[in-house]
């Protein structure tokens, strides 16, 4: 098992840079990208983009009123940025491959219960759509 995107595995973690589109923008990272898809304002999304680190594009979103569509829709934002994050051919994609069959679990200290596991608890959402990727890569 791969219990956190830290050190050797840490092109599995969102902050990693990793260029990736959302509706005809590039952020620089699939962090940066998802906290700007929480507003529909083109205004909010450029000064999530152009935050100097995925951290600080994570804070500017938490200023924001999150849209009322934003539940039903974050896995699959989520999704497709991961997909473009290791598109088939690439050098993370190969990286993602290379974790065979291993559990991939984003395991956190910050509490994140949906999208990891913090203190052995919770859905990890983010591990499996990686290894539902992985899959699809195969």
């Amino acid at each position: 098992m791969i219990d956190s995107f830290r050190d050797h595995y840490w092109f599995l973690s969102n902050f990693y840079p990793s260029e990736v589109e959302l509706e005809d923008d590039l952020y620089p990272s699939v962090e940066h990208a998802f906290q700007a898809a929480k507003t529909y304002n083109q205004d909010e999304r450029n000064a999530i983009r152009g935050a100097k680190t995925p951290a600080e594009a994570k804070k500017l979103s938490r200023l924001l009123p999150l849209p009322s569509d934003w539940n039903t829709r974050r896995v699959q934002v989520m999704r497709d940025l991961l997909r473009q994050k290791f598109s088939k051919g690439t050098v993370l994609a190969r990286r993602l491959l290379e974790t065979g069959d291993e559990e991939l679990v984003e395991g956190n200290t910050w509490g994140d219960r949906f999208w990891g596991v913090c203190n052995g608890v919770g859905f990890n959402q983010l591990g499996k759509l990686l290894m539902e990727i992985r899959e699809e890569l195969k």
